[in-house]
């Protein structure tokens, strides 16, 4: 025991004496770290308060994740105590997350060429009604101008994550002209304040929640509260146009905070990003989350056509929205002109809304595949290559017209994927176009047996059909890692807590059965 105390005493002398040469990610916020404790009981978070050099300054008890502070000198032996405590299920770092920013056109005209293209005032006037104040949307982001002349009387309470108050009023700078003012306006501005701009969906209830800074920063620790409280809140939608490029494992929290929303009935619409890459490829959370409830939006311009700088994936973006020259609410009653898959976000939220008001029983899937299956087709690369059809949605609900939820999907050999028909009548039977690609059973699970692409076709008693978009089954080498999976959690993650390769191989020196060890 002495000998192994020894040599725990001169790797951390290593460690100090390497300090100097520690490349910590940019995003990471030095010192501090994420750490899921076991169960529910106070000896569990206790145990984490007692390990030495740890310092306790934030818990979550609905998600189980204390925010600690590491001293920075004894930063390696502080995250291996933790990590050989019994009562801890992981640790990551706290990373800094930020609003996807554009810049605001301060010459165009107050032109809504969105909800022209998406037909929303024919929604309107097929469904008779602009919503309902009964559908909550959560906009969790720098906040909301709640006084807003277009935003007023459809906001309701919310909260403010980085103050601790109830005061979620968004604050501006020269790095965010009111971003998550913008994205409200998209939502549910009310239209009736003449010069002013109205929401897909005039009458909601929008719930600013705030967790974005006046420069659209924020943290890991913040994002996961301000879904937990949502989630309490028991709103209908949240809309979140910011996030992280780090890993599923990094993000292991924060998709765990989705995932809670999901089985709460939550529909979660993310931002897919601005970074002109494939989400496939470049993780980017909580756009790749990936559970039923997940709605990714990508953006597209007046023409149908996807601005430069949009990401895209055809595994991992479900589909497109308007969000190239956006005119929606700035705070100080004013309004103005932004761009990006954040302004293409809270249209779709919006829009998720409106369609709930009609029918509230839709669940996340059935939603996304309604969207998918009635957008425009588009040559924009999403599972469903469209863009939504507030219109066409629309009529789908009220005629009750039969469709095929999933609507598109990727999975992996071997793994399976349930399908379903909305609006039919009776019993449904199913048939799959390419029987290589898998099979499909009499409750509609198809299981994937050889990499190639499928439709599904449902019919239900009374001879009605309806087929599926593209369904395909890929290598599982491109695809990036636990896509589509549970969402962290049940161990240690599977990278390293820490940022700098020297200080994990020290790690793996004190604790070689540890997972990142082994790869």
């Amino acid at each position: 025991m002495q000998r192994i105390a020894s040599l725990f005493s001169a790797l951390i002398a290593v460690v100090l004496l390497s300090v100097s040469a520690y490349a910590r990610s940019a995003d990471q916020i030095p010192g501090e770290y994420l750490v899921k404790y076991r169960g529910q009981s106070f000896v569990s978070m206790a145990s984490v308060g007692a390990v030495p050099f740890v310092n306790v300054m934030d818990n979550n008890q609905f998600g189980r994740i204390l925010k600690v502070k590491v001293d920075m000198k004894n930063e390696v032996k502080a995250i291996a105590s933790l990590l050989q405590n019994p009562n801890v299920e992981y640790v990551v770092p706290n990373v800094r997350i930020h609003m996807f920013e554009t810049p605001a056109d301060k010459t165009a005209l107050k032109d809504q060429w969105a909800n022209t293209k998406v037909h929303a005032q024919e929604a309107w006037a097929k469904a008779g009604n602009r919503g309902s104040r009964n559908i909550k949307v959560a906009v969790i982001d720098t906040g909301v101008d709640y006084k807003h002349e277009s935003l007023a009387a459809n906001t309701v309470p919310g909260f403010d994550f980085i103050t601790n108050t109830n005061d979620p009023m968004d604050k501006t700078s020269s790095n965010n002209p009111g971003h998550g003012t913008h994205c409200a306006g998209s939502i549910g501005a009310t239209g009736v304040v003449e010069g002013g701009i109205i929401g897909i969906s005039p009458e909601v209830s929008i719930m600013p929640i705030r967790f974005l800074d006046e420069n659209g920063s924020g943290d890991l620790n913040n994002g996961i509260k301000a879904i937990d409280y949502a989630i309490q809140q028991k709103v209908r939608v949240i809309s979140a146009s910011w996030g992280a490029t780090i890993s599923r494992s990094q993000a292991g929290p924060l998709v765990e905070a989705v995932k809670r929303a999901d089985d709460a009935g939550i529909i979660f619409v993310a931002a897919a990003a601005n970074d002109g890459r494939d989400n496939d490829k470049t993780e980017v959370y909580p756009a790749n989350a990936n559970f039923p409830n997940s709605i990714t939006v990508a953006a597209s311009g007046p023409n149908d056509e996807k601005p430069s700088w949009s990401n895209y994936g055809k595994k991992t973006v479900h589909l497109a929205s308007p969000g190239l020259n956006i005119m929606s609410t700035l705070p100080g009653n004013k309004y103005g002109n932004l761009s990006g898959t954040s302004m293409a976000t809270p249209l779709v939220s919006g829009l998720v809304a409106f369609l709930l008001s009609q029918d509230s029983t839709l669940t996340g899937v059935q939603m996304r595949a309604l969207l998918q299956k009635t957008g425009a087709p588009v040559q924009i690369v999403t599972a469903s290559n469209t863009r939504v059809d507030a219109l066409a949605a629309v009529d789908t609900i009220l005629a009750k017209k039969l469709f095929v939820a999933p609507a598109a999907g990727s999975l992996k050999v071997g793994e399976t994927m349930k399908f379903s028909g909305v609006y039919g009548s009776g019993n449904y039977t199913y048939a799959t176009s390419n029987a290589a690609a898998g099979s499909i059973a009499a409750d509609g699970t198809f299981t994937a047996a050889a990499v190639g692409d499928t439709t599904i076709t449902v019919k239900d008693s009374s001879g009605a059909t309806a087929t599926s978009l593209t369904v395909s089954v890929v290598d599982a080498s491109q695809q990036p890692p636990d896509d589509g999976g549970g969402g962290g959690g049940g161990g240690m993650p599977n990278e390293c807590p820490m940022q700098d390769p020297q200080m994990c191989q020290i790690l793996c020196q004190i604790m070689p059965t540890a997972p990142w060890c082994n790869q």
